[in-house]
């Protein structure tokens, strides 16, 4: 229900980025004739035919990194075609078919999600019977050239036509079954509150660290909903991680982060946060999922120290996540479960929470006359108005003068109060700035918003 994200993959050196940057209307992606340029991924939001989508650039795949990143690479290759809802398979026209495209292509077989091949350095129609060489792949083929502005229309078109059907302005009233994952790093409790939200024996409880090594799913029910609890392995510090069966549980553990749809993130009551922990709370942070903290083991300490100190401590450790509420619990007599699992659907709730582009500008008008934003280079710049444009995570676009202008301080002093103002007041708001086009007739009116 989040933005759609359309992801362009391909081997290197087939031009993904030039593509990217076409696509964007300007430069961002890194272009360099040296293989592996681009490794993280890389994003930006775009709109197809009046529909918002992410595009998505990643590294080639297939590449041995001069640096010995080749695993890191990889695994974002993995990630954003996870979340993909659109492919673009990249192949280069000039070169033909090579074998790491049909490495690409064997990799790409399986996926459920359209994928389009798009022959890429296509520059004129002479060229266009040595794309047709790719029609082995047995893919939707667009001939493009983004060096030579080739193409663009047909392939905006086709991607339109692959994106799913925008969300509706309300979601629908049958709440969906919530997944749950229960995240921490190793022996904080993790399977011993699947086993109790079970009721019966279904996950392995050791107190030998590292017991799980896989992610689990276990469906139960509490007041007659079905929820599914996914417990995951302990997490080590990357330094730490030894083994392959390390490396994929990991990997699996974080794949559990992004399809869930509230993460319970564990601590023992009796340890120190620790560095694992502030690395495991920066990965769900930026896979923008609805969090809880949650201190187990409380009956070892309920006596002897106050909610309050762990609360501050909390907060004083995590300042990006002040909005993730905080419950104390005993997994294994399972005092506080249900208050958390109830607290958990609120968030998912929330989550899928939708307001309507009137109400989302009057807050934003409040939020202006109330703090404008500070001054760029000499001049005042305007937010014209704002707009939620996809759910799971609630995020919202602002259309203003100057995306570079309204700065990160002033970014979070929006999210504050879209929280404070709206049904958001728990969850991460993803938020977009995007410069107000010419021909948008939307604009301010007598200094208020249009809605």
């Amino acid at each position: 229900m989040g933005v759609p994200q359309v992801v362009i993959v391909g081997r290197p050196n087939v031009g993904k980025s030039s593509i990217f940057n076409w696509l964007a209307g300007r430069r961002i992606a890194i272009v360099d004739r040296v293989s592996g340029v681009t490794r993280d991924r890389v994003t930006h939001l775009m709109e197809v035919h009046g529909q918002f989508a992410e595009l998505v650039d990643t590294g080639g795949m297939g590449i041995e990194d001069a640096d010995n990143l080749t695993d890191q690479i990889e695994e974002q290759i993995q990630v954003a075609v996870d979340s993909a809802r659109v492919v673009l398979f990249v192949v280069d026209c000039r070169v033909g078919p090579t074998p790491l495209d049909q490495e690409v292509a064997k990799r790409l077989r399986y996926l459920t999600v359209p994928v389009l091949l798009v022959v890429n350095k296509t520059d004129a129609p002479s060229l266009d019977a040595h794309a047709d060489e790719f029609y082995r792949f047995g893919r939707k083929m667009v001939r493009v050239s983004a060096q030579e502005n080739r193409g663009k229309a047909e392939l905006m078109d086709a991607i339109a036509q692959r994106l799913p059907e925008p969300s509706p302005d309300d979601p629908s009233p049958s709440e969906p079954v919530m997944k749950v994952a229960i995240v921490g790093r190793r022996n904080v409790g993790k399977s011993t509150l699947v086993n109790t939200l079970a009721q019966a024996e279904r996950m392995i409880v050791s107190e030998v660290p590292g017991t799980t090594r896989d992610s689990v799913d276990v469906r139960f029910e509490m007041d007659g909903q079905s929820l599914v609890a996914i417990d995951t392995p302990g997490f080590r510090r990357t330094k730490s991680i030894s083994t392959d069966v390390d490396f994929y549980s990991t990997h699996r553990a974080q794949r559990s982060i992004r399809r869930a749809d509230v993460v319970l993130m564990f601590f023992d009551a009796t340890q120190r946060i620790g560095k694992v922990d502030k690395q495991l709370c920066d990965y769900v942070s930026q896979q923008y999922k609805p969090c809880m903290f949650v201190v187990n083991k409380w009956d070892l300490l309920v006596a002897t120290m106050p909610t309050e100190k762990w609360v501050i401590y909390l907060h004083d450790t995590f300042r990006s996540m002040l909005y993730a509420p905080i419950a104390f619990i005993t997994a294994k007599t399972g005092k506080n479960v249900k208050a958390m699992l109830n607290h958990s659907r609120m968030l998912f709730r929330q989550s899928l929470h939708r307001v309507t582009t009137g109400r989302l500008n009057r807050e934003v008008r409040a939020a202006l006359e109330k703090n404008p934003p500070p001054l760029f280079r000499n001049r005042h710049p305007k937010i014209y108005y704002a707009t939620q444009v996809a759910m799971q995570p609630p995020t919202v676009v602002l259309f203003c003068s100057d995306p570079k202008a309204i700065s990160p301080q002033y970014q979070r002093y929006l999210l504050r109060v879209f929280r404070d103002g709206l049904e958001f007041g728990e969850v991460p708001i993803k938020l977009y700035l995007r410069r107000r086009t010419q021909d948008d007739r939307r604009d301010e009116i007598d200094g208020k918003l249009k809605s």
